[in-house]
């Protein structure tokens, strides 16, 4: 089934119970639940019509649940690996969705170049999450790159898309909690507003392991501190939202 659409050490996974379907290459890095969270937390910001920025897409999982989540015009992948924006764009064609998403593989940090200024309405990222130096590397470069600031920072995210966003374009990004006040300080040098924060616990005993952030180009200060966010009950099962989100209850 859709053979000719993969190459070595790639598979085909069914995104159930939505009719999408996803190319992954389980060697280098597959996605995990909190872009998941991510396309789902960005999508009641994007409105009808909007024209929406995926910046560190990787194998293009939001981009692809954006289009069945939103009423985005026009979804953009960024990618800057070759080979894994290659496998995103066959992702893209084989559900058919030429019409709404593009992939483009290119450096977020000369994204203002590549795009033009003051063009995306809204731009989702969920970017790597540990500096160059911390934690242990993985020997797989995909991998490394997907975790760990090898190719971008995360102010070269902030600034980049201060840059691409129109006067009051969304931009919403997940990370992990001991960056909050660094994503937070960034946005507001920036000039991105931080509107909407929602903590992430894996189980209600725990820390957070994630947040999200959604700020508004030149928005007027006024932070919203979102209900938290449990990924699972105390029998190890999905939370209710959870399946809510998953579309699977």
């Amino acid at each position: 089934m859709n053979r000719w659409l993969t190459k070595e050490n790639e598979r085909i996974d069914d995104l159930d119970p939505l009719d999408l379907k996803i190319i992954q290459n389980p060697t280098q890095f597959c996605f995990g639940i909190d872009a998941v969270i991510l396309a789902d937390f960005a999508a009641k910001s994007i409105k009808k019509h909007a024209n929406v920025l995926d910046m560190c897409a990787g194998n293009g999982i939001i981009t692809l649940l954006l289009t069945h989540k939103s009423e985005a015009e026009r979804i953009t992948a960024l990618e800057i690996q070759e080979d894994v924006a290659e496998m995103a764009d066959r992702s893209i064609r084989m559900n058919g969705l030429e019409g709404r998403a593009e992939m483009v593989c290119g450096d977020l940090k000369r994204a203002p170049e590549i795009f033009g200024k003051g063009v995306f309405d809204n731009i989702v990222c969920n970017p790597p999450y540990k500096e160059s130096g911390g934690g242990l590397r993985s020997k797989n470069p995909s991998a490394a790159i997907a975790r760990h600031e090898i190719m971008c920072s995360l102010e070269d995210v902030v600034s980049s898309a201060a840059a691409l966003l129109k006067p009051l374009g969304k931009l919403s990004v997940i990370h992990r909690p001991e960056r909050l006040a660094d994503l937070l300080i960034l946005m507001k040098q920036n000039k991105i507003e931080p509107k909407r924060l929602r903590a992430v616990y894996p189980s209600y005993k725990k820390a957070a392991s994630m947040v999200l952030v959604e700020g508004a180009r030149g928005g007027r200060p006024k932070l919203i501190c979102e209900p938290p966010l449990y990924i699972y009950e105390e029998n190890g099962e999905y939370t209710d939202e959870i399946k809510i989100i998953y579309e699977r209850k």
